[in-house]
């Protein structure tokens, strides 16, 4: 007599909150997959004037994203990767804008991801150099978006879809392990 064969397990639904952070302009993204359906939920850039001193731009950016976690109930986190850059200033400043992206993250007790800024335009484009205009408008594309996005959203984007690639490669890896 055969067994039964178990019912098929209904495709589970990961909500992702993606940054690309920065002290001026950081770019967020909800974006949403459940089986193989991926789509973009919300998107944003929070902009900080310029005159406005880098200890308001942090809470500005906490405070915002707090709201946006608030609103779309994400259940990880994904983010950007500190770049090379030049300038020690530059990283500090970019660092303490992270910081306060973690932060708000960690406050809600999401899991929280980094992806490198090359593979998350590997993931968006196809190549690791890819220009900002470039990865809005292949996000733009592959979201099938009515606009393409602000450039610091497309890469909260970009963030999100190469979570969820990175995502698929490892359930790939842990399949092929239980496999007999």
């Amino acid at each position: 007599m055969p067994l039964p064969r178990p019912s098929p397990q209904p495709p589970i639904t990961e909500r992702v909150l993606a940054i690309d952070p920065a002290l001026r302009n950081t770019g967020w993204a909800i974006l949403e997959k459940t089986g193989r359906d991926l789509k973009a939920i919300a998107y944003g850039v929070i902009t900080n004037k310029p005159k406005l001193l880098h200890s308001g731009c942090l809470v500005a950016i906490r405070e915002q994203l707090h709201e946006v976690i608030r609103q779309h109930s994400p259940t990880v986190c994904a983010i950007e990767a500190t770049i090379y850059v030049q300038s020690f200033k530059t990283a500090i400043v970019l660092g303490t804008a992270r910081a306060a992206c973690l932060i708000a993250a960690a406050e809600h007790g999401m899991a929280i991801y980094e992806y490198a800024p090359k593979e998350v335009k590997q993931a968006a484009v196809g190549r690791g150099a890819a220009q900002k205009d470039q990865v809005a408008f292949m996000i733009r594309s592959m979201l099938r978006l009515r606009e393409t996005p602000p450039p610091d959203a497309a890469d909260a984007l970009a963030v999100g879809i190469a979570h969820f690639q990175n995502a698929d490669a490892g359930a790939a890896i842990t399949r092929e392990m239980k496999r007999v």
